[in-house]
């Protein structure tokens, strides 16, 4: 590294924390600071390091300095910075930091979920010494095959960009190529540093450049002219077309331009989770959510489809139905995505490009031409159909007067504002919204569905509330009000940033649901034969885990975090409980007991679960054959795209 240029003494750790201070993002000419912030947990592998360096600049007195949030669990941090990234529609991320050894690897379930989910975020887990000194360490794993191996090697699976920085001079170019792929919508992910604890610590003589404030633009790829004339022809030629909107729609906020697409051509569109949002539930193209935990009309529709056009849709097994749901012997497909793994998927004609900028170019493309009328229709009155459905469901209770999820979901959904943003991520609760919850704003439905990570829902709430803070503060929009719905499951699972929200005075609404086990696997249990076994709170008795209920107070356990508390024991009470928790600033959580054994409407897709082949339980061989009927029904869609012609490729 040359030193003819001016340089400034720092540790790799204070180097580190200054250049992420001066990363700018932009996109449709908007600039902003790119992290914002800094979640940490502290030990030996990371206090003298990248812990003294936070609180250096935090005591600096400089406004610009990186903010430090003080969590409570590793993996629930990374939950955290990713919900913050996703609602922020990637153009913000932040950082976590944690010790060597059980501090780190806690955030690999995290890592996971944000490169499955494609958000940005950066992990700075701790490494045992470089120099290898003193080992080995505290908490240091030993691999006899090689002293290069360290736990942290378990995130390079789950990371997009992986380094561990054994120099100081390592560092520049490890930091360019984080930035590279955490701005980088088709490439992005977790991004993973392992900082060795004496590296961090050691100064060194930076080139005063690296800390200039440095634009990391969030590129727009244009659609090609071959590949959009051959989407164009697929769409003109179809009769029975629809669209699967993905998460693509929502980054690349291509929700006005889909829209416009849906008017001028009348094709229905369908919703995966992470799409949720791309139309307002009541527009007339709007059929609502796809596959297995899909609507009677949009799972129909999908099956009758000629046609799918996928917007930045990874096509997961859910959307699919396990490749099911896209029964149609003619069924094509044709895939827009910012990246090609994606667009490649189920034998597509590809269209790859931003979200936004290829739906309005094939709403150009296809001036004059509108599918027909009756297959618009159709889609309007299947719509109408499922809705009624969806107010029926929203009035249920069990028969005993007791409450039912999809009444809960109905009662949270009509007295929150449309603003409002609702968190959630496993169990039955993501399948109920999915099918149940009117969205009514393009950020108001965060489902984490990618990973499906039990645990992520308070985490992921408060990640959430503070993006939409930091949004409201920077005049980019107004602020919202955060309700997570949570099942006792997740709850026990991970509720320890009801700490950190009330430490940080970010208040979110958890409506914490308490139906006593699993809901959702308890049902996927007694339909693949297996009793529901091992999915109640139980306590045992000499047969086994079937005695009387748990004797745990949940509402309890909250109140000793920290938030206030409101029981609930009916929708009016839930009603008025939520009124009072958004009138509120201080976080609340409404407890609710609900009967798991009541579930909420469905449609008849499948999901591939595979049952036992041999058992000598009765409800195994029954589940057995209802398993092999329905494997009957899924497709490779390997068929090429309708219009392709050998002889002439163009």
């Amino acid at each position: 590294m040359s030193t003819s240029s001016p340089t400034v003494r720092l540790t790799v750790a204070q180097a580190l924390v200054r250049f992420l201070e001066v990363q700018d993002v932009e996109r449709d000419g908007v600039a902003r600071p790119f992290f914002a912030g800094c979640w940490g947990i502290f030990g030996h592998g990371n206090v003298a390091g990248v812990g003294q360096a936070l609180l250096e600049r935090e005591l600096s007195g400089d406004p610009s300095h990186l903010r430090f949030l003080h969590g409570r669990n590793e993996q629930s941090m990374v939950h955290a910075a990713v919900a913050y990234a996703r609602q922020y529609d990637r153009r913000a991320a932040m950082a976590v930091t944690a010790s060597v050894g059980p501090g780190a690897t806690n955030m690999v379930t995290g890592a996971a979920l944000a490169t499955i989910n494609r958000l940005p975020v950066l992990l700075l887990p701790g490494d045992v010494f470089a120099t290898r000194v003193a080992n080995p360490v505290l908490q240091e794993l030993e691999d006899p095959s090689s002293m290069d191996t360290t736990v942290n090697d378990a995130f390079r699976p789950v990371s997009r960009y992986w380094d561990r920085i054994a120099r100081p001079e390592q560092l520049p170019s490890a930091l360019l190529q984080a930035m590279r792929v955490l701005t980088d919508p088709a490439d992005t992910g977790a991004v993973t540093l392992c900082l060795p604890q004496d590296v961090q610590a050691e100064a060194h003589d930076w080139p005063v450049e690296l800390f200039e404030r440095r634009l990391w633009r969030i590129a727009r790829p244009v659609p090609q002219p071959d590949e959009l004339a051959r989407a164009a022809a697929a769409i003109r030629a179809s009769r029975r077309a629809i669209v699967v909107a993905g998460g693509g729609v929502i980054y690349s906020g291509a929700d006005a331009a889909l829209r416009a697409f849906a008017e001028a051509t009348g094709i229905p569109v369908v919703e995966t989770q992470a799409g949720k949002g791309s139309l307002p539930y009541d527009h007339p193209q709007a059929v609502g959510a796809i596959g297995a935990t899909g609507t009677t009309a949009a799972d129909l529709l999908a099956g009758e489809a000629d046609l799918v056009i996928g917007v930045g849709t990874r096509y997961s097994d859910f959307t699919t139905a396990s490749r099911s749901v896209f029964a149609g012997d003619d069924v094509r497909f044709v895939n827009v995505n910012v990246a090609r793994l994606d667009a490649v998927k189920l034998s597509a004609t590809t269209l790859v490009a931003d979200a936004r900028l290829a739906v309005e170019a094939l709403t150009e493309a296809l001036e004059g031409w509108r599918a027909e009328p009756e297959h618009t229709a159709r889609a309007t009155d299947l719509a109408a159909q499922w809705d009624a459905t969806v107010e029926a469901a929203h009035a249920r209770t069990d028969g005993d007067g007791r409450l039912v999820q999809s009444a809960l979901i109905g009662v949270v959904n009509e007295t929150t504002d449309p603003r409002d943003v609702v968190v959630c991520a496993a169990g039955s609760m993501p399948g109920d919204l999915h099918k149940l919850w009117r969205t009514r704003d393009r950020k108001g439905y965060h489902v984490e569905y990618g990973f499906s990570c039990m645990g992520y829902e308070i985490a992921g709430g408060l990640g959430v509330k503070m993006a939409a803070l930091d949004q409201a503060a920077q005049g980019e929009d107004a602020d919202r009000d955060v309700v997570v719905m949570v099942g006792d499951g997740s709850y026990l699972m991970l509720s320890t940033e009801l700490v950190t929200a009330v430490a940080e005075g970010v208040k979110i609404i958890v409506v914490l649901v308490q139906n006593h086990g699993y809901a959702s696997i308890g049902a996927l249990s007694q339909s693949l034969g297996s009793q529901r076994f091992g999915t109640a709170y139980r306590q045992r008795t000499s047969t086994g885990l079937d005695g009387d209920l748990l004797p745990v107070d949940l509402a309890a356990n909250a109140a000793s975090l920290g938030a206030d508390v409101i029981s609930a024991t009916s929708l009016d009470d839930v009603r008025a409980a939520l009124l009072t928790a958004k009138a509120s600033s201080r976080t609340t959580v409404i407890h609710v007991e609900t009967d798991p054994l009541v579930p909420a409407p469905d449609s008849p897709a499948w999901w591939d679960v595979p049952v036992a082949e041999v058992s000598a339980l009765d409800s195994t061989r029954t589940a057995r054959e209802t398993y092999l009927e329905h494997k009957t029904t899924q497709r490779h869609h390997l068929a090429p795209p309708t219009h392709y012609d050998p002889k002439d490729p163009a």
